[in-house]
C-alpha cells in the first residue's frame, strides 16, 4: 500500500467531556473543522490526542469514529507506539485499522534505548507492521534522540515500509542529512509547527501538524504556498502564525491546542489528569493573537 504524505498531516486532539467522557459530537465537529481549512490528511492518536490516558476501547473507538466521519475521505493515520516493543507489534496486529492508511510509531521512551536499540526495535515493528510505518523523532518527549544515521539506516533497509520520518528534534542539521541521503520515495516530515517552512525549503515534503487544529486555513495556505515554492507569501503568513503556535506549547501540548480551540468555539477544553486546562494568562495572549491575526 502507498501512502502520499505531502502536504499537512494534522495531529488531532481528542475533545473530552467535562465528566472527562470522550465528546464524539465535537470529534465530528472538528473533523469537518480541519478538512474544510485544508489538511490533507489525519492523524489519530498521536501525542496531541492525549492517547497515553485513554483505554484500549476508547482509542479503537476514536479511529472506528475518524474513519466513519471522514468528510472530505482523507487518508488517516494511527498512532502505535510505545516502550515495549513487543506490545506494540502485538497492537499493531490486533487493532482494527480497517480505513487506515499508515502508522506513526514513536521511538521508545523512558527506557532511554542507544541507537542500536532504536535500529532494533523499529526493524522488528517495520518487519511485522501491517502498514506502512512513519518513524518519529520527539527527543523533548521520548528522551532519546534517533540520529540521521539510524533514520537512514531503516528507510534504506526497509523501502516501502518505512515511508517517512515526522522528525521532530528540532535539529535542521539533523533533517538535512535525512533529506541530503534518502531513498527515493522516503517523506521527510517536520514534527515542529515552526520549523515547518523551513523543512520544506530545504526540500522536506510537509508537516504533521499541531496548529492545524486550531488556525488551520492560515496554517495550511502557509505550507501549501511553501510546498508551491512561494516562499514571499509562505513567510508572510508564517510570521501571522509564529507567535500564536508559540503559545500552542507554552504550557504543554494539547493543553494550548484546547485552550486555542475553546476560545474559537470549536471544542470544550476539558483535558485529562496529569494535564490541566491553561492559565487565564495564557488564554489571554491567546486571544490577543487570534484576534490580532484573525486567526
Amino acid at each position: 500500500m502507498s501512502i502520499n504524505l505531502r502536504g499537512v498531516g494534522v495531529a488531532l486532539v481528542t475533545p473530552f467531556t467535562a465528566g472527562g467522557e470522550v465528546d464524539y459530537p465535537a470529534l465530528t465537529s472538528l473533523l469537518h473543522h480541519v478538512t474544510a481549512g485544508g489538511v490533507d490528511y489525519l492523524v489519530v492518536l498521536g501525542t496531541t490526542g492525549e492517547p497515553a490516558t485513554m483505554t484500549p476501547e476508547e482509542k479503537h473507538r476514536v479511529v472506528r469514529h475518524c474513519v466513519a466521519n471522514n468528510p472530505g475521505g482523507l487518508p488517516i493515520v494511527v498512532g502505535i507506539g510505545g516502550n515495549n516493543t513487543a506490545e506494540v507489534i502485538r497492537t499493531m496486529q490486533t487493532f482494527d485499522l480497517t480505513g487506515v492508511s499508515a502508522i506513526l510509531s514513536v521511538t521508545p521512551y523512558y527506557n532511554k534505548p542507544n541507537q542500536r536499540g532504536l535500529e532494533a526495535h523499529f526493524s522488528a515493528v517495520l518487519e511485522a507492521a501491517p502498514l506502512p510505518v512513519i518513524l518519529y523523532n520527539v527527543p523533548g518527549r521520548t528522551g532519546v534522540n534517533m540520529t540521521a544515521e539510524t533514520t537512514l539506516k531503516l528507510a534504506h533497509a526497509y523501502p516501502g515500509q518505512a515511508v517517512a520520518v515526522k522528525e521532530a528534534s528540532g535539529i535542521m542539521s539533523q533533517a538535512a542529512y535525512i533529506l541530503r541521503d534518502r531513498p527515493e520515495g522516503f517523506f521527510v516530515l517536520s514534527g515542529e509547527d515552526n520549523l515547518a517552512m523551513a523543512t520544506v525549503a530545504m526540500g522536506g515534503d510537509g508537516v504533521i501538524s499541531v496548529s492545524a487544529n486550531v488556525f488551520t486555513e492560515t496554517f495550511c495556505r502557509m505550507m501549501h504556498a511553501a510546498l508551491e515554492g512561494d516562499f514571499r507569501q509562505a513567510a508572510a503568513l508564517n510570521l501571522t502564525l509564529h507567535e500564536a503556535t508559540d503559545l500552542l506549547f507554552a504550557e504543554g501540548n494539547p493543553v494550548g491546542a484546547k485552550a486555542a480551540l475553546a476560545i474559537k468555539g470549536t471544542i470544550g477544553n476539558f483535558l485529562r489528569l496529569p494535564l490541566v486546562p491553561a492559565s487565564e494568562g495564557l488564554m489571554t495572549r491567546m486571544r490577543q493573537q487570534i484576534e490580532r491575526y484573525g486567526l
